[in-house]
Formats: structure tokens, C-alpha cells, sequence
């Protein structure tokens, strides 16, 4: 795992990704754009990271990101997030509405 700093005072970010992954990146990015830190989960490193993202995701694909226990799900449904005005309040720790 590695762990990328930035300004953020929110919960733990945990993005899991592989090496070669234009969503990942863009991801990245993004996060990075808002001034958010992360902790980067390297699944194609190590198996056994893949396997605990697919138990906790129920997904297969990267990147998967988590803003605490919050499954945000992957880059698109992030960008869905924020679109909808909901991303930035789930980064400031406030808990997410329910049916969101």
C-alpha cells in the first residue's frame, strides 16, 4: 500500500488500483484536485488485497474507492457523486443520505 498526502481532513480515503488503469489515474487526480490524501491499495501486487476489494466491493473492476466504510464505487460513479453534489459532503465526514 502507499500512501499519497495531501491537505485532506475528512476520512480515510482507500482507492484499490492496479499499475495499468486510466481510471485509476483519473481518479487520482481528482482527488488530488480536491486536496484529499488516500491510501492506495496495489490489488495487482498482492492477491490477497484483490480478493478483500472483491469481498468488500462486490466488485471486480478498478478503481474501487471508499471514503471511510462508504463504497463510492469506481471513477464513473464518483464523478456521479460530485456531479450530484453529494461527494463533497461524504469527504467533510458527513454521513451519506439514506437511499443515496
Amino acid at each position: 500500500m502507499s500512501q499519497e498526502t495531501a491537505a485532506g481532513a475528512g476520512p480515510q480515503i482507500t482507492l484499490y488500483s492496479t499499475a495499468v488503469c486510466p481510471y485509476c489515474v483519473a481518479a487520482k487526480n481528482f482527488l488530488k484536485s480536491k486536496g484529499q490524501s488516500w491510501t492506495e491499495v496495489r490489488i495487482d501486487l498482492d492477491p490477497a488485497e484483490r480478493e478483500k476489494m472483491i469481498a468488500r466491493a462486490r466488485r471486480t473492476s478498478v478503481p474501487q474507492i471508499f471514503v471511510g466504510d462508504v463504497h463510492v464505487g469506481g471513477y464513473d460513479d464518483m464523478m456521479a457523486l460530485h456531479r450530484a453534489g453529494k461527494l463533497e459532503p461524504l469527504l467533510a465526514g458527513q454521513a451519506p443520505e439514506a437511499g443515496a
